[in-house]
């Protein structure tokens, strides 16, 4: 059974929460920070100042926050039940991977990847090389990271929910500290650094 499955099912029945495995170790993941918003989440949305691409949306709570202020905003997942959930907010979203092709390619002024999105697909380089494809000139990458001095690299995860547990599959995660090397790689430069309800958050641009 495929992750894309058992993250489905559990956004189709709201659930609170469903679980990650990495090897035999299993957390909690609180879905219902994705629904409601998180602490922290105003930083992100402020830092948005034009046509803004929401990459992994899920339930859409970010898109949602761009367009009540006005923002042109588009979220995209790969998820079914996450783009009808971000549609019934009134957004506009499409179901559909970074990788595939996009509206706007290359008009985006900002690319967003909250809640850990930077691992999208286990390979942050690739991804943010991607994310810079999508952007405008002048226009910045915000991107989620974790805490300094945590694990960087790829990982093999599993998801587990209602009895159901998915296939293994590819993610990564990437440290703040460990940032500068994948940003360099990718042709990318680091605008900006801060910290907000214990996240840590990074703006990024083409060199």
């Amino acid at each position: 059974m495929s992750a894309l499955v058992v993250y489905d099912a559990a956004l189709t029945d709201r659930a609170d929460e469903m679980h990650l495995g990495v090897g035999s170790r299993w957390r909690t993941i609180r879905l219902t920070d994705w629904y409601d918003g998180r602490a922290g989440d105003t930083s992100l949305v402020d830092r948005c100042a034009g046509a803004t691409l929401d990459v992994g949306c899920g339930p859409g709570r970010l898109t949602a926050a761009l367009a009540g202020r006005g923002v042109d905003a588009l979220g995209v997942d790969i998820a079914p039940a996450a783009v009808r959930l971000a549609r019934r907010r009134g957004v506009t979203a499409l179901r559909r991977s970074v990788f595939h092709t996009l509206p706007a390619e290359g008009h985006w002024r900002h690319v967003l990847l909250a809640d850990g999105n930077i691992g999208i697909g286990g390979d942050p380089v690739r991804l943010l090389r991607r994310c810079a494809g999508l952007t405008a000139p002048g226009g910045t990458i915000l991107v989620e990271l974790d805490p300094p001095g945590s694990p960087t690299g790829a990982a093999t995860l599993r998801l587990r929910y209602a009895g159901r547990q998915s296939a293994p599959f590819r993610w990564a995660y990437v440290a703040a500290d460990a940032l500068p090397a994948a940003a360099e790689r990718a042709g990318l430069a680091i605008l900006e650094n801060w910290t907000e309800a214990g996240r840590w958050f990074a703006a990024l641009h083409c060199r």
